[in-house]
């Protein structure tokens, strides 16, 4: 058989390459707003977008909507506190469902049961009639005139479809939306590259808080302490974590979210790196799991149920845009007129390295001393410099290395998608670019 026969309508050029023919891809849906990334960011901007009228498509590639929250499996909602609005929403809904244990006080974080979370999504984009799409990649995207972009293509089950819309909002995590426009970016800290590693996380059941519970995360023991209990246990299972932080987080009295794992040196945007990282995390997470089995006693009966369908990524690239959030910002406690939210300014760079890791160089650390407090993340920061018609929503938008470490965290992703969805609806009715709306127009 001939590579002429395996892939239909390409040529082998026996240069190193395969060259696609010419083709003509069906558009197939027209939109006014198209989310790509149904995270914590992108389900919030496409409900919201939805609500106000925008028709709406959230394209996601895994088979849930969470993101990181669900096919993450990262069941704790961090620096949602003095968040309002959509994040307030959410929470209601959880705890209405009984997704939210009150038997433990967390001292803060939103624990909740992922599989509900799933479902809450789902019935909540349905009421706000977002068209979603599973188990799709954005590959390309093409740009009309003034630079402005048009329409995507993806990839899916379905073969290689284009979709038009008005406004697109990038809430991939690493801005693969942004990227493929020809937008551009920063990656890892400016003096180096460095970056914060991937983590893989598992749910474990079969122990009972009241038995663990100085080695969890809760209000009742502090958070250097029941990671170095943890770590102790681990060790005395024969295993010593990648993470040598690690934790153990409830989200009811008899299931937990395990993080212990932590893989260094690999980029997000290179599959065989995250195929590696992934495979390397798995086989460390069970090794712990039965490690802690091995000791008895309150562990003897502990089992891991599930793992991350992806990765945990802290990196990734962070677009450029109208305003760049950094460290400075976070120093100076600033404001903004069109402020989407408030972010508290505790750095969170997780160690670089495993030598880092090693001499405990983590958060503030990476600072030098230097203080911070409480920022304003500004709508400026969500609007694609170099591509018309572009927002970006999470992780993935225009800020530096220091900034990015804190910015990250889910709960400030939810108004982040929240206020995204809000502008390029508005933006899509009236036909105005994103950069010219005033910011007081969207009642934020």
């Amino acid at each position: 058989m001939t590579l002429s026969h395996v892939v239909a309508n390409s040529r082998y050029t026996k240069t190193g390459f395969i060259t696609e023919e010419k083709r003509d891809i069906p558009i197939i849906g027209e939109y006014d707003v198209i989310v790509c990334g149904a995270g914590p960011a992108g389900v919030s901007a496409a409900i919201e977008s939805g609500r106000n009228g925008a028709k709406t498509l959230l394209i996601e590639t895994n088979g849930c909507l969470g993101g990181v929250w669900t096919s993450g499996l990262l069941t704790w909602i961090l620096h949602h506190e003095n968040k309002v609005g959509f994040m307030r929403e959410i929470e209601f809904e959880l705890d209405k469902r009984g997704a939210i244990s009150h038997d433990i006080d967390t001292g803060g974080p939103i624990a909740f049961n992922p599989e509900i979370m799933k479902l809450l999504l789902e019935d909540l984009c349905m009421d706000a009639n977002v068209d979603v799409l599973f188990h799709t990649r954005v590959v390309a995207s093409v740009k009309g005139d003034n630079n402005r972009l048009s329409h995507i293509v993806t990839e899916s089950k379905s073969g290689r479809e284009a979709w038009h819309g008005n406004v697109f909002i990038d809430t991939t995590g690493d801005g693969d939306l942004a990227a493929l426009s020809g937008c551009g970016f920063d990656y890892g800290r400016k003096s180096d590259g460095a970056t914060q590693p991937f983590s893989l996380l598992g749910i474990v059941s079969g122990i009972d808080f009241d038995e663990v519970k100085d080695f969890a995360r809760w209000s009742g023991v502090g958070s250097a302490q029941s990671k170095q209990n943890l770590f102790e246990q681990i060790k005395k299972g024969g295993n010593i974590p990648s993470y040598m932080k690690p934790s153990l987080h409830p989200i009811s009295k008899g299931l937990f979210k395990l993080m212990c794992n932590q893989e260094y040196g690999f980029s997000p945007m290179n599959s065989r790196d995250v195929t590696k990282a992934t495979i390397q995390a798995r086989k460390e997470v069970h090794n712990v799991v039965n490690g802690l089995r091995s000791t008895g006693g309150v562990w003897e009966n502990i089992q891991l149920i599930a793992t991350g369908e992806q990765i945990g990524t802290r990196e990734g690239r962070r677009i450029h845009g109208l305003y760049t959030v950094t460290v400075d910002d976070m120093i100076k406690g600033s404001r903004f007129d069109d402020a989407v939210c408030r972010v508290n300014g505790s750095v969170n760079v997780h160690s670089v390295s495993m030598d880092d890791m090693k001499s405990d160089k983590f958060g503030s650390d990476y600072l030098e001393g230097q203080k911070t407090q409480p920022y304003d993340i500004p709508i400026r920061a969500l609007i694609a410099k170099d591509v018309g018609g572009l927002l970006m929503a999470g992780r993935c938008i225009s800020g530096d290395f220091f900034a990015h470490s804190n910015y990250r965290n889910t709960g400030n992703a939810v108004p982040m998608g929240q206020a995204a969805g809000r502008l390029a609806a508005y933006s899509s009715k009236r036909n105005i670019p994103p950069q010219e709306v005033k910011f007081s127009s969207l009642g934020l």
